[in-house]
């Protein structure tokens, strides 16, 4: 049964006394504390564990507050904790216990806090963030007269992927999880030959040959991958023969634990045999045939919805993520961020942009800024039917007479001075806020991550308005 907010405290917490409380705490916990009472920031968590399951409301037993999960989890992206350390430092402090309403109850442990954190979902973190978005627009006086958007790139949590290592992962994953239904059922006919020694000398032998640029350094590049791509084959069919196992077999007479560990087993050599078998096609291409734009390439085991994105970074010519809009307004508030399953061209993000402006604002900003990947001459126009008075976006190619007087204009390098802001505000976002690189799993699991990064970012704002000071960082 949920609850939006605990029980009456006891007659020792109250004695303990909110004045004792109130000098331990600094002026930042003291304003988060503030913000968080608000009423529909735990509506938004409340109703998300109401659709938890059909009876949530009212029937099993007392979960933990929305008004406790709210502030933990905020608490936890405010400081750059885990989920463990987070139940390790509210344990331990009092302060910390009073800002997420714990007092000397419980502290719920980081599997309570990861769960909680999935049946919040992205749904839940949009809320949240459209929530902070209104009380921001009233403490900061955001008019919404000017509008600035860009793009990054969020990273999975991936190693850089190359064909020996994917071949690699694959075979030790396969192995592993026949070994473990093995281990589990005590039927040695499942296991497998463990050829995991042999491949990591062949992906060694493929590393040194890698580096020679002469006719035979390619030539011992392909003799490894023939080497390892053999030896993958190999425990491929080995672990189809496993699975095919399983699935014939009837439920043998063992207890349910030892079942339910072998239908996971099951249900990952289904999940990860024919992602191995793209793998190898993808490698076969590449090396043997010289296709290096295979058709929707795998890069990732774990993560196969990781795309390979170039933003012309000299440092890091492709990064492995998803593309992610951050638009903002005055005072650096971010308005909205977008995460993207598949990569879209920047210029057709401005119509969207202007459409949630509209919606946040009630009217099109005054000025639009952009970088010169969001022009053509269609989104000019467009944004000026929308009601935009300068639409600050530099012309790509050789400009027109008329556009290259444009861009000689004041309001028009002031505009473009500004943008360079949003570029900034991306390093920040990436640097304090956790969006260089995604440690949630899945595409919503980077949904829900970029959200809380940018939640926590905007309650900074708040925390450190004009008229309170600034943290120590």
């Amino acid at each position: 049964m949920i609850r939006r907010y605990g029980g009456q405290r006891s007659l020792f917490e109250a004695a303990l006394g909110a004045d004792t409380i109130e000098l331990l705490l600094d002026p930042t916990l003291r304003r988060l504390d503030a913000i968080l009472a608000d009423e529909q920031l735990v509506n938004a968590v409340f109703e998300r564990q109401a659709g938890r399951f059909p009876h949530s409301r009212d029937r099993g037993r007392p979960g933990t507050p929305a008004d406790v999960i709210l502030r933990l989890l905020v608490l936890q992206r405010v400081r750059g904790w885990t989920f463990d350390e987070t139940e390790r430092e509210v344990r331990a402090s009092l302060v910390y216990r009073w800002v997420t309403r714990i007092y000397l109850g419980p502290v719920p442990d980081a599997k309570t806090l990861v769960r909680q954190s999935l049946v919040l979902g992205d749904a839940g973190v949009r809320a949240l963030h459209e929530r902070v978005v209104e009380v921001a627009r009233t403490e900061l006086k955001v008019q919404g007269r000017r509008a600035r958007v860009d793009t990054t790139v969020v990273e999975t949590n991936v190693h850089y992927p190359t064909d020996a290592t994917l071949l690699l992962d694959g075979l030790r994953v396969l192995t592993r999880t026949a070994h473990r239904v093995a281990a589990v059922t005590g039927n040695a006919v499942l296991r497998i030959h463990d050829r995991l020694r042999a491949a990591n000398r062949r992906v060694r032998e493929i590393g040194r040959a890698s580096r020679g640029i002469a006719q035979h350094g390619r030539e011992r590049l392909q003799a490894g991958y023939r080497r390892l791509l053999a030896l993958t084959r190999a425990t491929l069919r080995d672990a189809r023969r496993v699975q095919e196992a399983l699935v014939q077999a009837p439920q043998p007479p063992v207890r349910a634990a030892i079942w339910r560990a072998v239908l996971r087993a099951r249900d990952l050599l289904e999940t990860f045999m024919p992602r191995v078998e793209r793998v190898i096609a993808q490698t076969r291409a590449r090396v043997f045939g010289g296709n290096t734009h295979y058709p929707e390439k795998l890069l990732s085991l774990f993560e196969p919805h990781t795309e390979a994105i170039r933003k012309g970074k000299a440092a890091k010519p492709a990064e492995f993520g998803h593309l992610v809009k951050i638009q903002e307004a005055e005072h650096g508030v971010v308005v909205d961020y977008e995460v993207y399953e598949h990569r879209p061209a920047d210029t057709i993000l401005v119509a969207p942009t202007i459409d949630r402006h509209k919606h946040v604002f009630g009217r099109a900003p005054y000025l639009l800024a952009a970088d010169a990947g969001f022009w053509s001459g269609k989104n000019r126009t467009l944004a000026e039917e929308a009601g935009v008075k300068r639409v600050c976006v530099p012309a790509t190619g050789r400009p027109s007479a008329a556009q290259r007087e444009r861009q000689h204009q004041r309001w028009f390098r002031r505009g473009q001075r500004w943008r360079t802001g949003s570029e900034g505000r991306i390093s920040l976002l990436k640097r304090r806020d956790g969006l260089s690189r995604c440690r949630y799993r899945q595409f919503t699991g980077s949904q829900r991550w970029t959200g809380w990064g940018v939640l926590a970012h905007n309650l900074r704002l708040l925390l450190t308005r004009p008229d309170q000071p600034s943290p120590a960082r």
